[in-house]
C-alpha cells in the first residue's frame, strides 16, 4: 500500500508553523503603483515573486480617503513592517501611476530603514497614443 504523502502545514506530523517566515531576503523590490483612487505597495523579491503587499483599501480606507498620501503612507508602512522583519536590507523603488500618494508612499519607504538602491519612475507613457475619434459632424 501507498503511504499518503503529509501535509506541510498538517497538526499530525508536527509541523504548524507556516513556510514564508524562514525565507530570508536581503534584496528585493518595492513596487508602488499610485492611481487617483487607491495605492498599491507589492513587495517582491529580485525574481519577481510577491513577498508581502498592501493597499490602502485593505488598510480600512474606503472611499475617497483611499487616494489621499495619508493612506499610502500607511499602506506602504504596512506593506514593509513584514518584509524588515525577514531580514531586508536593500531595495530598489518602482513607482508607477499619477496618484497623489507617490511621494508619501517613498517617504515611508525611505523612514523603515531600508536602503534603496535606486528610485525609478515606471509610468507608462504614450508614444503619441490612440487615434482620436472622428470630428462631429454639425
Amino acid at each position: 500500500m501507498v503511504k499518503p504523502i503529509p501535509r506541510i502545514g498538517s497538526r499530525r506530523n508536527g509541523r504548524i508553523s507556516s513556510r514564508k517566515n524562514g525565507r530570508r531576503i536581503p534584496k528585493g523590490v518595492i513596487h508602488v503603483q499610485a492611481s487617483f483612487n487607491n495605492t498599491i505597495v507589492t513587495v517582491t523579491d529580485v525574481g519577481g515573486r510577491v513577498v508581502s503587499w498592501s493597499s490602502a483599501g485593505a488598510c480600512g480606507f474606503k472611499g475617497t480617503r483611499r487616494g489621499t498620501p495619508f493612506a499610502a503612507q500607511t499602506a506602504a508602512g504596512n506593506a514593509i513592517r513584514t518584509v524588515v522583519d525577514q531580514g531586508m536590507l536593500r531595495a530598489e523603488v518602482m513607482i508607477k501611476g499619477p496618484g497623489l500618494g507617490r511621494d508619501a508612499a517613498l517617504r515611508a519607504i525611505r523612514r523603515s530603514g531600508i536602503l534603496l538602491s535606486f528610485v525609478r519612475d515606471v509610468t507608462p507613457m504614450p508614444h503619441n497614443g490612440c487615434r482620436p475619434p472622428k470630428k462631429r459632424r454639425v
